[in-house]
């Protein structure tokens, strides 16, 4: 089985944290090659783990030949001069999201890329995204006619993240990530878009708190909230559907929804007043109500879909077009609040 040969440009909590922990068990696709970040300690421990060569500059790295695929895990301001400079030295690029901070960004590096560059929307794999795919396409709740999404949390962050001149604010953050979600769910666009940011709990110049409302082109409402000021838990889902409901509750999901082998008895609205003081009396309606376990999350699949890409030559699973109109989605979004955050 071919190996990749991976260079990892980044070792904080993206590149560290996270893409080598998500590598764990995956020795039989890549191979440490190289690692680069201005911190020479960081690269010392990655040598001393993989026996793999270091660099503190990135023109440096870039000139190693062994290296099959960039994978850049830098600070988000500097992701689309890192994905330049490694596209232009032919590299293939694995850029962690956001792939950049504009439009304009996104669609030079894809031009550039030509077929090499793939963001790692990895969320993509997430087991309640998943799962509430297959549950909308079941259609045991009808027709899904509103989709509410929440990643919330209390959040007194002071890294650098909460800087604008480093690409920070969850716009750019969990942004990217919700912000694909909901197109998916809007049928890959929408008809209208309205917006709403705000600073609530963290340090810093940049949004902890967004709210989004999609109109998607295929009739559908998706209510997007991410938050790093709500104290108290919510549910990532809920779905309201002509035949029935999901509410998520964490571990679990509860649906009620109708029993899909009844078929409803029509009703017609009447002209007629009521007899006595009360409304007419409604059919009832045959609920069933069960509860559901979420899976795990397989985030880590992204990697084994970027092999299949690049050695196997299937199609990888996050489309440019996609990954462009999250960017699009996000230039849209600031445009609708170009006041200063408060």
């Amino acid at each position: 089985m071919k190996k990749i040969k991976l260079g990892i440009v980044g070792l904080g909590r993206a590149g560290k944290g996270m893409h080598l922990r998500e590598l764990e068990g995956k020795e039989d696709m890549f191979e440490i090659a190289a690692v680069c970040d201005i911190e020479k300690d960081r690269c010392e421990e990655m040598a001393e783990k993989f026996g793999c060569k270091t660099y503190t500059t990135l023109d440096a790295f870039l000139k190693d030949e062994d290296v099959d695929v960039v994978d850049i895990a830098t600070r988000s301001c500097d992701h689309f001069s890192h994905a330049k400079m490694a596209l232009d030295a032919g590299k293939i690029v694995l850029l962690e999201k956001p792939m950049c901070c504009t439009a304009e960004e996104a669609k030079e590096l894809f031009k550039i890329g030509e077929g090499r560059l793939f963001i790692r929307h990895n969320r993509r794999f997430e087991a309640k995204f998943l799962q509430v795919n297959e549950i909308i396409a079941s259609g045991i709740l009808g027709d899904v006619y509103l989709i509410k999404l929440a990643r919330n949390s209390y959040q007194r962050r002071c890294d650098w993240q909460t800087l604008s001149e480093y690409g920070g604010g969850q716009l750019l953050n969990w942004g990217p990530h919700i912000v694909d979600h909901s197109l998916h769910f809007c049928g890959g666009g929408y008809t209208k878009l309205d917006s709403y940011l705000k600073r609530v709990a963290a340090a810093g110049d940049c949004e902890d708190f967004i709210k989004v409302l999609f109109f998607g082109k295929n009739g559908r409402v998706v209510d997007m909230e991410i938050s790093g000021g709500t104290a108290l838990k919510t549910p990532e889902y809920v779905l309201y559907g002509t035949r029935g409901t999901l509410f998520d509750n964490g571990e679990t999901c509860t649906l009620r929804y109708i029993d899909p082998a009844v078929q409803l008895e029509e009703i017609k609205a009447s002209h007629e007043t009521p007899a006595g003081a009360k409304f007419a009396a409604s059919p009832a309606v045959p609920f069933v109500t069960e509860e559901r376990v979420w899976d795990k999350n397989n985030l880590d699949h992204i990697w084994a879909a970027l092999y299949e890409t690049v050695v196997n030559g299937k199609p990888y699973p996050i489309k440019s077009e996609e990954a462009l109109a999250v960017m699009t989605t996000i230039d849209e979004i600031k445009k609708q609040n170009i006041h200063p955050i408060v």
